[in-house]
């Protein structure tokens, strides 16, 4: 069979594989400096352990899913840069692009938490929060595409004064409840919050908050959730308590899982993406 190139374009790293699935992956990880060095680097992965037929890219966003362009991210020197085609280029392959989220629900639907299913969605919790969905067995697209963490949820500012760590927004959903609003309101980073019970209360509240209003508009089977924050022992529970209590059972919803590919998910979507 032939291999495929899949790349994981995050802010911090780059994920780069080889392979068909997971059962034949060769990973590797490079750092995201400049736009021209790490795609130079990307390119010469793939050129030391090819040769592959297509690349699949997820990228960290906003992104600009015709041109395959990163557009107005705030990380410093990658707004409105080209990734798709010049790594296209380099290689002499045809190249998928979408974002990292909808690849990493693209691969919990080929090989793991999400197979059979129509319509789910995945969600991450880490540095930013992203998500990508799943409909009628289709990736989620609309004038651009989905973006979960801008979701506006409620934040009683009685409770919680912390503003938000959004630069956009302020207090939408990733700037309440990813990695660095926790930092920014408790002081300290949150693998250090662990078995704070305030800490974790609130924060599992933020999050059923937006799962719940995303499950107000998809309705899904089943939802994915990971990145680094949920890896928080005990707290994918009290996500799953909270948001039973905020839909007052009203309305039905899947169970809430981890992802089954781990922290693969993202590089393994990027190869099903170009598996044409």
């Amino acid at each position: 069979m032939t291999r495929i190139g899949g790349i994981e374009a995050g802010g911090t790293k780059w994920v780069l594989a080889v392979g068909t699935g997971p059962e034949d992956l060769t990973v590797g990880t490079i750092p995201t400096t400049s736009p021209g060095e790490t795609i130079a680097r990307a390119v010469a992965f793939f050129e030391r352990e090819g040769p592959v037929s297509a690349v699949g890219i997820g990228s960290f966003g906003p992104v600009d899913l015709a041109s395959g362009t990163i557009t107005t991210t705030p990380k410093p020197g990658w707004a409105n840069t080209p990734v798709a085609g010049p790594i296209g280029e380099r290689l002499g392959v045809p190249v998928a692009f979408d974002t990292d989220v909808n690849a990493a629900a693209l691969g919990e639907h080929r090989w793991g938490a999400a197979q059979g299913l129509d319509t789910f969605f995945y969600v991450t919790i880490g540095t930013g929060i992203g998500g990508g969905a799943m409909a009628g067995g289709k990736l989620v697209h609309g004038l651009s595409h989905p973006e979960f963490g801008h979701l506006r949820i409620p934040h009683d500012l009685d409770a919680d004064p912390f503003p938000g760590s959004c630069p956009y927004h302020g207090d939408c959903w990733e700037g309440l409840a990813a990695g660095p609003a926790l930092a920014a309101r408790w002081g300290r980073p949150a693998d250090e919050l662990a078995g704070d019970e305030e800490v974790w209360r609130l924060e599992a509240h933020y999050v059923a908050l937006g799962l719940v209003g995303a499950i107000s508009v998809l309705s899904p089977e089943r939802i994915v959730l990971g990145g680094g924050v949920m890896q928080t022992p005990g707290l994918i529970e009290l996500v799953r308590d909270d948001v039973e209590r905020l839909l007052g059972g009203y309305q039905k919803t899947g169970e809430i899982v981890p992802p089954a590919l781990g922290s693969r998910s993202g590089v393994l979507g990027a190869i099903a993406l170009a598996d044409f």
